[in-house]
């Protein structure tokens, strides 16, 4: 007779493959649907009046957003003059999908010729991402949140940049603004 805990292997083996097979069709179609589409731009032409973005990511224009937000901030601050800074991210955020989860459960008990019984048991867990149609009739993920990307490190090349006192002032400006160590700060003089 064997233990309890060997016969539901069989049932064990079948439900990872069929996790595998979810995983990799779930991961198959948001390659594709991560695929961009030239459709309705032939015989069209954009008309720029900047150039564009190196890669027009969600991810540089949030960096160029806060840059340009702290470069105003510090230059409003006193002593510090005209400023310029850069940023450096740890990643590009995230954005969590809506998904909607099945759990199957399932029980059953044997009876065996000397009075004993033995009880298996499988429980069953799919995943499917819920998706919503655009402007266009497109099916998109729905996502619920946008994790915006951490900041990792910051320049400042500030007017003020060689006093002590206002090299000071920035730090703590840019601590107060992002959960970044002091030593990631750089704070110089500009020429």
């Amino acid at each position: 007779m064997k233990p309890k805990w060997e016969l539901g292997l069989g049932k064990l083996k079948k439900i990872n493959k069929s996790y595998l097979l979810a995983a990799a069709l779930i991961g198959i179609l948001l390659l594709v649907i991560g695929i961009p589409t030239d459709q309705g731009a032939k015989g069209t032409e954009k008309k720029e009046s900047s150039p564009p973005a190196v890669s027009g990511s969600t991810y540089d224009s949030y960096q160029k957003r806060v840059e340009r937000q702290l470069e105003q901030m510090l230059s409003a601050m006193e002593g510090v003059g005209k400023a310029e800074v850069m940023i450096t991210l740890k990643d590009e955020g995230e954005s969590v999908v809506e998904k909607d989860m099945t759990r199957t459960e399932e029980h059953t008990t044997e009876q065996e010729n000397q009075g004993s019984s033995r009880e298996n048991s499988s429980i069953s867990i799919q995943e499917e991402s819920l998706y919503t149609k655009d402007g266009s009739q497109n099916e998109i993920p729905f996502v619920t949140k946008e994790k915006n990307p951490q900041v990792e490190g910051v320049l400042v090349v500030a007017e003020g940049g060689g006093n002590v006192q206002v090299v000071k002032n920035i730090s703590e400006a840019i601590l107060a603004l992002f959960p970044i160590e002091a030593h990631k700060i750089k704070v110089v003089k500009m020429n």
